[in-house]
């Protein structure tokens, strides 16, 4: 084994902390001698760590084999076909609100490291509506990832790597061995000093691969260009007749009427973090809301604040948290002062404004007169457990509602309804058949693992993973949003029926279907529901159960950013021509041939970026990106030049990039980069309006 210095992955010692119900771990990563240490906060750590055998050895890395279906890529992806690369695998599944809290880790990296690192994500599921590559396709989407993914739906390569929790993380350096293992999240500076020290070890031993790579991204095969985009909760006003309407992976509000008219938009629609008008504020991922007169409060989930909109003056203002994300669930104090983590409802009863704290597994109250946040009810241990305000536990609360006198909460972990007694403590009307067991009660629901689908009463009763919650009339509605379902549940009778759905996911107003519903309102005999992955708002009459899609009228996707003016390249190889003789006026003809390594091909649909850049006496007169007629079967390209553009210049040079991927495999796509500079003289008497470009035959090194 060669030495490794200190913070090396694979020196570092693995302290479990807990395990919980059907084998859920967490861990500590502690570096030896004096490295540094990670903020990790393991949301299952309730126990004093205890040391577990670290790696002493380098391990040859598994073959990812196994999975059904690999996406955010052209194909499979081999470990072999990414020698050279060093390579991060995130076992996850889209459900886990930790699994959610790495993947900025994960983009700042794959954007540090671009060119030396792949991050692959290993998509094991726990529920089973996690299981299908649709639901996994469009997670992928919703959260923004942009790495390759295999869905390990019988978890076979999670066996293979003896994973036990979800996230996991495994660094393969390049040469294919595992060098490091690590859970939970926070690992970020962990991962970032781990993969430094390999590509200087590995740069230095001419063992890494820089070229940069590309993969076949879901978002440019199955961009969702409509009006709304996962929207991920709404909110209806009965007085006014308003539409509040979470535009969640578009990054802002929408409010319309109840017929669909846009009243305003508010949020520019590119992630971030901006108070002010408007069309000025920013967001990162909308969720609940509460309105409360004429303000709306909201959950600005990736932001981790509570924000607040103005109505009558349309301005955006920042009510709660600060912009970070906080893992101390015992802080209390002023709203500003005190951080989040993920918040994903609201609620205001009287001037309490109730907050889901998914990633605290904790129920919080803002009391509005006192200025004064803090954790309501909930230990913070993921769990299912009833008792005390204190001592209860959650699982990644997601929807709120009130009769009154109970919070109800849609517990999306544990698949589950619980019940939480509002103040004043007397009021808490008896569960029939169940024995009084404190401030903290559930309805229906078993456990972390418990779930499914299936009507009944108490014990009986199967969710999986709800998000969405309404009360009206003495009973519960449900998004019952894995099942694709809208339920009814009595919290007297324990009893749950379906009301509206079927378990296929579909996208019909007769017959009602849905895809994974995230959130419902109810105001007057209409149910509201956000149809996340159908990126629809849907109306319910809840006296006939007729259903129709809200038409959104003047609503458009917000406006892409520009893309960058200078398309990026890997270091050229670069070819420099003879002088050649070009006509002064008309158009110059390029033809040019790529050289594509052994073992490789061009695949169509690759992009294939140029610039064309014009010089003289070293001094740039201008550049330009045009677009490339590609033929891919004879690996060239043709471009059109305007001659009296470079009437002024002695040096023509343009680069083209392209993309190859190995003759056996479409899922591993590595960039090249070819350079012409050609010394041009332009004369008004010369007739030749023709270059051709050839490179060498060493031009592109053959990849490793």
């Amino acid at each position: 084994m060669a030495n490794r210095t200190k913070t090396q992955f694979h020196w570092i010692k693995i302290w479990c902390v807990t395990v919980l119900a059907g084998g859920l771990v967490a861990y500590w990563l502690t570096p030896e001698s004096g490295g540094p240490k990670p903020a990790v906060h393991a949301v299952y750590a309730q126990t004093e760590p205890r040391p577990v055998p670290g790696q002493k050895a380098r391990i040859p890395a598994p073959e990812l084999e196994g999975g059904v279906e690999w996406l955010n890529t052209a194909g499979p992806i081999r470990l072999r076909d990414l020698r050279g690369k060093i390579v991060l695998l995130d076992f996850w599944t889209y459900c886990c609100i930790n699994c959610i809290h790495v993947l900025p880790d994960l983009a700042r990296l794959e954007k540090k490291y671009a060119n030396q690192l792949v991050v692959i994500g290993v998509h094991s599921a726990k529920f089973d509506a996690e299981k299908d590559s649709k639901n996994i396709r469009e997670a992928i989407l919703r959260y923004g990832i942009e790495h390759p993914v295999v869905n390990d739906a019988h978890r076979r390569i999670w066996k293979a790597y003896r994973v036990i929790a979800w996230p996991t993380f495994f660094l393969i350096d390049p040469e294919g061995y595992i060098v490091g293992r690590a859970s939970g999240e926070g690992l970020g500076q962990v991962l970032d000093a781990a993969i430094a020290e390999l590509i200087e070890e590995h740069r230095a031993r001419k063992t890494l691969n820089e070229q940069p790579i590309r993969f076949d991204l879901e978002k440019f095969r199955k961009r969702h260009q409509t009006p709304l985009y996962f929207p991920g909760k709404v909110l209806a006003d009965l007085t006014t007749q308003r539409l509040f309407i979470a535009d969640s992976s578009h990054h802002r509000l929408v409010i319309t009427d109840w017929q669909g008219k846009v009243l305003a938009v508010a949020g520019t629609g590119e992630p971030g973090w901006q108070d002010g008008p408007f069309d000025k504020a920013q967001f990162n991922d909308p969720q609940g809301m509460a309105l409360d007169g004429d303000k709306l409060y909201v959950a600005d989930r990736k932001n981790h604040l509570i924000r607040v909109l103005d109505l009558p003056r349309q301005q955006v203002s920042t009510l709660a948290g600060t912009g970070q994300q906080s893992h101390d669930r015992r802080a209390a104090g002023k709203p500003r002062e005190v951080g989040l983590n993920s918040p994903w409802d609201l609620l205001l009863v009287g001037r309490s404004l109730y907050i889901a704290m998914a990633g605290h597994h904790q129920i919080w109250k803002l009391d509005l007169q006192q200025d004064h946040l803090a954790a309501y009810s909930g230990s913070g241990m993921e769990e299912i457990l009833d008792g005390s305000l204190a001592v209860s536990a959650f699982a990644q609360p997601s929807g709120l509602a009130t009769d009154g006198r109970w919070l109800y909460v849609a517990d999306s972990e544990t698949s589950s309804i619980r019940a939480v007694s509002l103040p004043p403590a007397g009021l808490r009307p008896p569960i029939p058949g169940e024995p009084n067991r404190g401030e903290v009660r559930t309805i229906v629901g078993m456990g972390l693992f418990e779930f499914g689908d299936r009507d009944g009463q108490g014990k009986a009763v199967r969710l999986q993973h709800p998000l969405g919650l309404a009360y009206h009339k003495g009973y519960l509605y449900i998004a019952d949003t894995y099942n694709n379902k809208i339920k009814i549940l009595d919290p007297g009778k324990q009893t749950c029926r379906t009301f509206l759905g079927e378990r296929t996911p579909g996208n019909s107003d007769d017959p009602p279907r849905f895809d994974e519903p995230g959130g419902i309102s109810i105001a007057g005999d209409w149910l509201f529901v956000a149809d996340t992955n159908n990126h629809a708002i849907r109306v319910v009459n809840l006296q006939t159960k007729q259903v129709r899609t809200l038409r959104l009228e003047g609503l458009n996707p917000p406006t892409p950013p520009p893309p960058p003016k200078r398309p990026f390249f890997p270091e050229p190889a670069v070819v420099r021509g003879a002088p050649q003789e070009i006509a002064s006026s008309g158009a110059i003809d390029v033809h040019g041939s790529l050289a594509i390594a052994a073992g490789q091909k061009l695949v169509a649909g690759s992009p294939m970026p140029c610039l064309v850049e014009a010089f003289q006496d070293n001094r740039s007169l201008w550049e330009e990106v045009p677009r490339l007629e590609a033929d891919i079967g004879r690996a060239a390209f043709r471009l059109s030049l305007a001659a009296d553009k470079l009437a002024q210049a002695d040096l023509l040079r343009i680069t083209v990039g392209y993309f190859t991927c190995p003759e056996k495999s479409t899922g591993v796509c590595l960039m090249q980069a070819i350079r012409w500079d050609i010394p041009v003289q332009p004369k008004a008497d010369s007739q030749r309006r023709t270059l051709t470009l050839v490179p060498p035959a060493t031009a592109v090194k053959k990849v490793p």
